[in-house]
């Protein structure tokens, strides 16, 4: 098989449906745009052209009209109720971008084409839609439905390539590869040497790759990057020649990345700490200038990390000059409506100098930083202990959702949250059940602290607080005990202390949730 690297493309698929005369034309040109805007960003990366990118769009059509990925529940329930008992039509656009270096810039040439499916629903009831809307699978699908999924109990019949529907028309990507690039061989000449690590390029019938997890149809919606992979007709080599099969390792891709990749996140860290988003947010689009003037910083300095937040897909540039994208704006402003900030200062902070004394941690046995970690807020200051439940707070707002519906937990009446710091999950949970007593065991300096966090929900009589020390203390009795991100940071022994205490607590038919 080819070797491969999937590199999800950052172009934003706003193209004018009205513009093209067809459903498929539209398909084929987002996903050119897609593949142009890896094989660029690639480019500018390292100065070095890739090989081949291949770009795939996926988009559903009934009745002439395009159905993308629905925006909201409302939506994917319009999108199913109008493919309900119908036959619609599933479109996969594909483009292979052919890239190399001519002058010091980047070049291309394009190869594309469609493959189109026909696909008919059964009949749903209006159970079976909500049913299949709630389980969230249809969020991030084309025409709202994943036929690979859950949405294939939908569907009653499939005409075509049934890979297609998935997100790439295997089959003819094959085969248009071999047109490509591997011209007829006469009968009885020799076939081409097969290397260890790719083998040749005829042998079309497993594109499989043999790395892991590189071959999934459904994840060529994003972008695929061939990089390495070489498929052009071999040339021989005075190695080949000479008998010697040449065995060059390939190129570290991902470990190169894995070294490199801290610098990603501490410029994302140091934008949140100069209130880039901030910024952006109330007055975007703004200048590097506008930006530097805001945020008291070199102007030279503030557009490099402009560029490298645009480059993460953090921040959009235009010609007005640089806005948040929706997930800034929503996550990595300070007053975000699921703000990370503070879990980002944490990291910044605390955090990142734990990690960077790693090394002297593993030959001590125990974590080194210049002052003792939050999670022992009776050893810390009061703003090192704030420091640590902002992190704490945003983290649990963005997760309390899916934790409190994790699990059908209406049996249980009483529940206790071992180390519930302000109590973001424990106010979710009385929301989502009404028979539900939240009790929050936390350190006295931590419940101190507390009322200066708002929750999601209103201020509930059902939450009570209770000081004590996880370590040592009697725990509080309940139906149910709540232990969340305990796990990675406890030693084994503590835990074990811990998790034995619990279940001496508990009574027949109590319960354990571990969320991590």
């Amino acid at each position: 098989g080819l070797r491969f690297e999937v590199v999800p493309s950052r172009f934003k698929e706003k193209l004018h449906k009205a513009s093209f005369a067809t459903p498929q034309a539209y398909a084929v040109e987002t996903a050119k745009q897609k593949a142009l805007e890896v094989a660029d960003r690639m480019y500018q990366k390292d100065l070095r052209a890739p090989d081949v990118v291949i770009g795939a769009d996926t988009i559903v059509a009934v009745g002439g009209l395009i159905l993308e990925k629905p925006v909201d529940k409302q939506d994917a329930y319009r999108m199913l109720s109008r493919l309900s008992g119908k036959e619609h039509s599933v479109f996969t656009g594909v483009a292979i971008v052919h890239c190399y270096t001519k002058d010091g810039q980047l070049d291309t040439e394009v190869s594309e084409f469609y493959e189109e499916t026909t696909v008919k629903f059964s009949e749903l009831s209006e159970e079976m839609l909500w049913e299949y809307i709630d389980s969230g699978e249809p969020m991030d699908k084309a025409g709202g439905y994943g036929i690979q999924a859950l949405g294939g109990m939908l569907v009653e019949y499939v005409r075509g390539d049934f890979l297609s529907v998935v997100g790439f028309p295997l089959h003819r990507f094959c085969k248009e590869l071999a047109r490509l690039y591997h011209a007829p061989r006469a009968p009885g000449a020799p076939r081409p040497v097969q290397h260890d690590s790719i083998p040749a390029v005829d042998t079309f019938e497993d594109l499989s790759d043999a790395e892991g997890g590189g071959s999934d149809p459904a994840r060529a919606n994003e972008g695929l990057e061939a990089c390495g992979a070489q498929p052009q007709a071999p040339r021989p080599r005075e190695a080949d020649l000479n008998g010697v099969t040449d065995s060059q390792p390939p190129l570290p891709v991902g470990l190169l990345e894995l070294m490199d990749g801290f610098k990603a996140s501490k410029a994302l860290l140091a934008a949140c700490k100069l209130q880039v988003f901030d910024v952006l947010k109330e007055r975007g689009p703004l200048a590097a200038a506008d930006v530097a003037r805001e945020i008291d910083a070199s102007v030279g300095g503030t557009a490099r990390l402009l560029d490298v937040c645009a480059a993460l897909g953090l921040l959009d540039k235009s010609d007005r000059g640089y806005s948040n994208t929706e997930m800034a704006s929503l996550h990595l402003a300070s007053d975000g409506e699921q703000s990370l900030h503070g879990l980002a200062a944490y990291h910044d902070g605390p955090v990142w100098g734990a990690f960077t004394h790693l090394g002297r941690a593993v030959r001590e046995g125990a974590a080194w930083t210049p002052e003792p970690l939050p999670q022992a807020p009776h050893k810390c200051s009061t703003e090192a202990t704030l420091q640590f439940m902002r992190a704490s707070h945003g983290l649990s707002k963005l997760t309390a959702q899916h934790v409190a519906t994790a699990f059908d937990l209406s049996p249980f009446t009483s529940a206790c949250h071992l180390g519930g710091c302000t109590g973001a999950l424990a106010h979710k949970l009385v929301q989502e059940y009404p028979c539900l007593q939240v009790t929050i065991f936390a350190l006295p300096e931590v419940i101190k602290l507390a009322g200066d966090f708002e929750t999601d929900a209103r201020p509930s009589e059902r939450v009570h607080f209770v000081p004590g020390d996880l370590s040592s203390d009697s725990l509080p009795p309940a139906d149910l005990y709540i232990v969340c991100s305990l796990l990675h940071d406890w030693p084994d022994d503590r835990l074990h202390g811990l998790l034995s205490r619990v279940s001496g607590c508990c009574k027949p038919g109590a319960g354990l949730l571990l969320a991590e």
